[in-house]
């Protein structure tokens, strides 16, 4: 039976004029727009942001068709109070963001301090359904070799304060401040994971079970792996692609599982080290292979990646929609690659962020 697939994305809310971030993730919520939309538009961490997430999904027109009504529905509420919403993972321009008033987020702020305060990216994460918390552990033990390729081919984070960071996708950077965040190792059972989980919150360092900040997990709220490595991605198609390689990643981990195969048992420290090269050049220079661990050309890992699935790409019917779509990516570019060309072309930050604002 295949898995059902849903994406979760964080958007700026920008001044469609200056492309400045905006603290009006409230009123943007308190907008008619937002609240005939319920649950699809919710807040996040920062005023200057909201989040969108849509429905499980079983095919992958249906998740695009629902990205894309997503986030016209979160610019149309955006529009309502003045602001535009911009698929980016970090703001181009300097900004002092505004931590949104929760008591949650209040103390985060008190704990992480400028961690916190500092902390306005914006990422894509994709849920896909499990039968169980045993299954689910089987895949995020298994899936670690890949999540680096997802990473770069989602990058969409050049700029940092104002600059050119030298990254394809600096939101990664900026998110491994946070003390739980990263790769990890495999735990080995359903009993392993919780038994970790219950470690780090017995050090009373995070708030609660919602700061395992992990490159994939469990999620609290849902019978799903949630894989959360990706920037948010400037275009739709780019966040279906990673979506279809996620649920291909966990169906082919899962058969692994049931076939007895052992996860690959890579060091965290490696994979580390892979997100860093995917964070450091996306698609455009060599990544770590997880067949060899030895640095190869983005391309080739990432045609790696999907010969890895493809049998599970094929049971799904998204093999040759997975094909084209990366295709089309490696052609095109990144959102990073998008944004430097903006850059390139007007000399101006605030271009970059209006361009933003014009894609589906």
């Amino acid at each position: 039976m295949l898995r059902t697939v849903g994406v979760e994305e964080e958007f700026l809310l920008v001044d469609p004029v200056s492309g400045l971030p905006r603290a009006v993730g409230q009123a943007v919520l308190a907008s008619n727009g937002a609240k005939e939309a319920g649950e699809e538009v919710t807040e996040e961490l920062h005023l200057e942001q909201i989040e969108t997430g849509t429905k499980p999904c079983h095919g992958l027109n249906e998740l695009g068709a629902q990205l894309r009504s997503a986030r016209a529905t979160a610019a149309g509420a955006a529009l309502d109070v003045g602001v535009a919403l911009a698929p980016l993972a970090t703001s181009p321009l300097p900004v002092e963001p505004t931590v949104s008033p929760s008591r949650r987020y209040a103390e985060m702020a008190r704990r992480f301090g400028l961690t916190t305060y500092e902390q306005l990216t914006c990422g894509c994460h994709v849920h896909v359904a499990i039968d169980s918390a045993e299954e689910g552990v089987a895949a995020l033990d298994r899936i670690r070799p890949w999540l680096a390729p997802l990473q770069a081919l989602s990058t969409n984070s050049p700029f940092w304060a104002g600059e050119d960071s030298g990254y394809a996708g600096y939101r990664a950077q900026v998110w491994q401040r946070w003390p739980s965040a990263g790769p990890y190792a495999p735990f080995g059972s359903a009993a392993g994971y919780q038994a970790f989980v219950d470690s780090l919150l017995a050090t009373d360092t995070l708030l609660d079970e919602g700061m395992v900040y992990l490159d994939a997990r469990l999620s609290r709220w849902h019978p799903t792996v949630e894989v959360r490595v990706a920037d948010v991605c400037l275009d739709a198609d780019d966040a279906v692609l990673v979506a279809a390689l996620v649920r291909a990643l966990v169906q082919t981990a899962v058969d692994a599982w049931k076939a007895g195969r052992e996860p690959d048992p890579v060091r965290t420290e490696v994979l580390r080290l892979a997100a860093w090269r995917a964070g450091r050049s996306g698609v455009t220079g060599e990544l770590l292979h997880p067949l060899s661990w030895r640095p190869a050309p983005a391309a080739e890992v990432l045609d790696a990646l999907v010969g890895h699935v493809a049998q599970a790409l094929e049971e799904a019917g998204d093999l040759l929609t997975v094909r084209g779509l990366l295709k089309a990516v490696l052609a095109r570019g990144t959102g990073a690659q998008r944004q430097r060309s903006v850059l390139n072309r007007t000399g101006d930050l605030a271009a970059v962020v209006r361009d933003a604002t014009t894609h589906p």
